[in-house]
């Protein structure tokens, strides 16, 4: 038997299968969230065991984005090099390296900041690989769903970790040990990338499945002739995360401070966003991929976003008022942002692309949670950075309003079209 018969009676991967993956995959980006969301529900803590002030705390969520200023586009490009098993592994790994160096860092500000540097390195660079998995394995195959089940998962570890202070309340009597859970949730990342490793693997030798994309000669030149709708998600992509996870790296507090409210009661609050996004990606990517016009829904999003926070701050509304709305805008973007790019960009750069719009995203998640740390100390209060996040509403709304522009031109990538049948 030849090889090419071979590979003709090779049958494609069972939907089962595909979806397997998934699971496994968004395991791993389960852990990152929790990890990366371990520090908001212990900001208090640090303030009174550690007497870390509020820049300290920024410092903390803020290095993390510091080494992906560059580390994601050098992942991505690692990603379409080498292919995403190798570098999902290596990713993972840094994961668990950073989030044990915080654990048991004795609480000294430098080596906890050095731990969270690390974990960045691996951490969103990891997400860009989990990213480009789905691209491959979903690509023309309900897409934007599998993204909305992924981001599903892995807010699940946004979602624990932020009510954590709830259902391991015996644990917040220490600022460690809330920490040590955080590397159990590491552990689980790293072994769920070798389990997918494993299945991809399996596949490639059982299946008739699609190659992976790897380029020969990576030209970094060529990211300057992506597309302009790329260039106008990516924008999006930075305002819109910049007003969203430097808030709730003070939210916690904030919700304290101001209304008053206990720290579990706050961390229900701040997990709002992620148990909305929970359940309604899922659905709104299910309805971008029937519907399209996902440069409208983008719009939509952005708009909701820009009163939540002066809500907050002036009026003495029901915060579960603004959390909604923020939640439906957590869900609504990223459901139709990251399998936008899928859909623009060519298979063999799509880590690069993810790599370069995640790049992109850590500068301001890095900037805005300096700035917002710093304001709050300047200013005594959180007034001005409710102000700051509310204008980043504004200018999302303004750059999903450019991509409808871009698309309804003759230039177009059919992101504002649906399908009128999709494989399960």
């Amino acid at each position: 038997m030849t090889i090419a018969n071979s590979l003709e009676q090779k049958k494609e991967p069972s939907a089962l299968y595909r979806w397997t993956i998934l699971i496994f995959v968004s395991l791993a980006m389960f852990g990152n969230y929790y990890v990366y969301d371990s520090i908001s529900p212990l900001a208090d803590l640090l303030a009174k065991q550690l007497h870390f002030t509020d820049a300290d705390i920024g410092l903390l969520n803020g290095i993390y984005s510091l080494p992906n200023i560059f580390m994601v586009l050098i992942g991505g490009i690692i990603i379409d090099k080498f292919g995403t098993r190798i570098s999902s592994f290596l990713f993972a790994l840094l994961c668990f390296i950073g989030a044990l160096l915080t654990a048991f860092s004795g609480g000294e500000l430098l080596l906890m900041a050095l731990g969270r540097l690390i974990f960045g390195l691996g951490a969103e660079s990891l997400i860009v690989a989990v990213t480009t998995v789905l691209g491959r394995w979903f690509k023309g195959k309900q897409l934007s769903f599998a993204f909305g089940i992924n981001l599903t998962i892995a807010r699940l570890g946004t979602f624990a970790a932020l009510n954590s202070p709830s259902w391991a309340k015996s644990l917040y009597t220490n600022w460690q040990l809330p920490l040590l859970v955080s590397v159990a949730a590491a552990t689980i990342s790293l072994l769920s990338v070798i389990v997918y490793w494993t299945m991809d693997v399996y596949a490639e030798k059982h299946y008739k499945v699609r190659p992976v994309p790897k380029q020969d000669e990576i030209k970094l030149k060529e990211i300057f002739n992506f597309p302009k709708s790329f260039w106008w998600i990516v924008a999006l992509c930075v305002t819109f995360y910049s007003a969203i996870f430097p808030f709730q790296t003070f939210a916690v507090k904030f919700f304290i401070d101001v209304h008053g409210v206990s720290r579990e009661f706050g961390g229900f609050l701040s997990s709002m966003l992620t148990l909305f996004a929970m359940i309604l990606t899922p659905l709104f990517g299910l309805l971008s991929d029937y519907v399209g016009k996902r440069a409208y829904m983008m719009m939509l999003g952005s708009l909701l976003l820009i009163p939540v926070y002066l809500l907050m701050n002036y009026t003495h509304i029901s915060l579960y008022v603004p959390m909604a709305m923020m939640g439906i805008s957590f869900s609504l973007i990223p459901a139709v942002m990251w399998p936008s790019v899928a859909i623009i960009i060519d298979e063999s750069k799509l880590g690069t692309a993810y790599g370069l719009m995640t790049l992109i995203q850590n500068i301001g998640l890095a900037a805005f949670n300096f700035l917002i740390g710093a304001v709050n100390d300047a200013t005594g209060g959180y007034t001005a950075g409710m102000w700051i996040f509310s204008t980043l509403g504004f200018f999302g709304l303004f750059f999903a309003y450019m991509l409808h522009k871009s698309e309804s031109g003759p230039n177009g990538h059919g992101l504002e079209e649906g399908i009128k049948k999709a494989e399960a």
